[in-house]
């Protein structure tokens, strides 16, 4: 067992989530190897934003594992209402191994080092992953 940290930053909380939903993918293999020829759709709920930004990510590698997929693009829109809700279109491919070398299966999201906040105008998302 191992642990990786994925962290993604901006100037607006969803572009933070996205940069990290890339270094997720930057995990397993070079996020520009992959194609965007299939769309799906996520939808998160949370309480908090953390939260939010750790139901993303595991949403994310569970979606990877049953589809079989790596995503390289995302377009999201975050929402209050009595919870948080995450609204996302991702776009990738399913793995080949000839072309993506995938170098670890990722098999989840921890709360270790779970992070989002606004750092002096740069927003930050991250959190460690389980290899």
């Amino acid at each position: 067992m191992a642990d990786t940290g994925i962290r993604g930053e901006g100037d607006t909380v969803v572009e933070a989530f996205i940069m990290g939903a890339t270094a997720l993918t930057g995990v397993i293999t070079d996020p520009s190897l992959v194609d965007g020829s299939s769309k799906i759709h996520i939808t998160c709920r949370a309480a908090g934003i953390e939260y939010l930004f750790f139901d993303w990510i595991n949403t994310l590698i569970y979606e990877m594992d049953v589809r079989k997929m790596l995503f390289s693009s995302f377009d999201l829109t975050i929402t209050r209402g009595k919870e948080l809700m995450l609204e996302a279109e991702v776009w990738g491919e399913n793995i080949k191994k000839e072309k993506h070398h995938p170098a670890v299966l990722i098999k989840g999201a921890t709360m270790t080092e779970l992070v989002v906040e606004n750092l002096g105008g740069r927003w930050v998302a991250q959190c460690v992953v389980d290899v």
